[in-house]
Formats: C-alpha cells, structure tokens, sequence
C-alpha cells in the first residue's frame, strides 16, 4: 500500500492513524476553529494525526429549502484562516468540475463526495490539480468496483499526489446502510489507503420529516470506529459539533465533541495495540 501526504500528515500502512473530522458544514470561523483546537490538542496528545474537514457548499442535501454553508468563496476563505491559524491540513468536498482548481488553491486535500464517485469529468478536474484527492465510496457501489473510481484518478495524474478512499455505508434498502468489512479489506488491495467514515455511516437517508431531512444513529457511531481500526484502516472521518442539534447540516448523524473526543481516546488505543495491523 502506498503512503500519501496531506500537507504534514502522512497516511498509510504503518503510519499513525489520520483523523479527519470537523463540522458537517462550515458555520463561524470561532466555532470551526473551537472545535478544531480540541481535536488538533486531543490528537497530539494521543499521537494520533489530524486533518480539518467541513464543507464550504452541501450541494446534495435532500430539501432545496435545507441549508449549505457560506459557499465556495467565502468558505475556502474560513478554511484558510483555520488551516493558517492551526497549522493543520484542510479538507472539503468539491461538487462541480469547476470547482477544483480554485479549491486546490486553500486545500490540502480535495474530497469527491459518494454521489458523485462515478463522475468521470469531477474526478479528472480533482486528479489534475496536483492535490490528494479522497473519493467517498458510492452508496450503490461495491468496494471491488472502486477500482473504475482508482483507474480514472491515476490516469489523469492523481497517483502523484495521492488517493484515499473511503467507506461510508452501502444501501441495504430503504432508509438503511451498512458496512462490509470484508470490503475495507478489499479496498485496501487497490494499493491506496482507506479510510472509514464514522459518522455516515450511521446515516439514514430520508428517513425524518417526510423524506426532506436525513435520521441517524449516531449512538452507534463510536462502536462502527472501534471496528474500523481493528479491521486495519488507515484514517477516520468523523463529523462532530458542541451542539449536533443545532449545526447546519447532519443534525441527526454528527457526534457531540465531547464523545468524540473520548473515542478518540479509544480507537487510539486499539491502533497502537496493532490490532489493525
């Protein structure tokens, strides 16, 4: 497998275990950096690395009526002040292939959100930027079938700079998703590493208010990380809030700042156990 850079942060097998988590969507640059600074403190305590992430525009969100975020500009402007003011590498989601080379600019680390993981034109636009590129893997896609997703990237130049994958649930009907863990193995021998997304994957879409507001079980979050690392990924991604009920976007699904920061406590135990090795 290989290791990739995200600005100081170096993610693969035998490396320390890469947190990537923030707010679902980007509110004040207080909060953002408020809750940056804990998980950045709580990481280096722990050895673990840590990487900024939240989204400047959530352009899939099930209403038209939901909010976004501050939108591209303004948001690569919060990223900015909380990746200069930190000293941690940033990342967020890009939705349009005109989007990427202005958000390689501020980003240390381009995101292609599930949706979106066929979308051969945004995932080239990503790849050509010269910057990592992490591709949530497709709700309607197998793990094995990641691989088309890998092809494209390192043909337009990615593999330079690096790709991670990530899963975060498979539709298992209506209102359901769920993991395989046989599949993180299989995505790992695609060669990059893979990274488990906490906090989605207790997601269930639709399910609140009539089909316009996503539910979630966000209690089962922290058993779904434990997992995770036992099974031998190299990051996780994880939306948490001071106040999840009152954040933007994925009220239902982020985690509290304090559990999260508790189970950061936890899975970095099980990694340095080398349980996932």
């Amino acid at each position: 497998m290989r290791t990739i850079k995200v600005g100081s942060v170096a993610i693969g097998q035998g490396q320390p275990l890469a947190i990537l988590a923030g707010p679902c969507a980007l509110e004040s640059v207080d909060l953002c950096l408020q809750i940056g600074r804990s998980l950045q403190d709580r990481c280096a305590t722990l050895g673990l690395q840590y990487i900024f992430k939240a989204s400047f525009d959530k352009a899939n969100r099930s209403s038209i009526n939901s909010a976004r975020g501050p939108g591209l500009e303004v948001g690569l402007g919060v990223l900015r002040q909380i990746r200069d003011r930190l000293g941690v590498p940033v990342i967020s989601d890009i939705h349009e292939s005109h989007q990427a080379e202005p958000a390689s600019r501020t980003l240390d680390m381009l995101q292609i959100p599930a949706f979106l993981s066929r979308q051969t034109d945004l995932l080239v636009a990503a790849g050509r930027t010269g910057k990592p590129v992490n591709v949530k893997k497709g709700q309607f896609l197998s793990p094995v079938e990641m691989k088309n997703v890998v092809t494209k990237l390192e043909e337009c130049g990615a593999d330079q700079a690096g790709i991670m994958l990530t899963e975060r649930g498979t539709f298992f009907g209506y209102h359901r998703l769920v993991n395989d863990f046989v599949g993180l193995a299989d995505m790992m021998e695609l060669g990059w590493p893979v990274c488990f997304d906490v906090t989605h994957s207790t997601q269930q879409p639709g399910q609140d208010q009539g089909g316009t507001v996503s539910g979630g079980r966000p209690e089962r979050a922290p058993m779904l990380a434990r997992c995770a690392v036992a099974t031998g990924v190299q990051a996780l991604f994880i939306e948490t809030h001071p106040k999840p009920e009152s954040g933007l976007s994925d009220a239902t699904t982020m985690l509290p700042l304090d559990v999260t920061l508790d189970l950061l406590d936890s899975v970095a135990r099980l990694h340095d156990a080398g349980l996932g090795a």
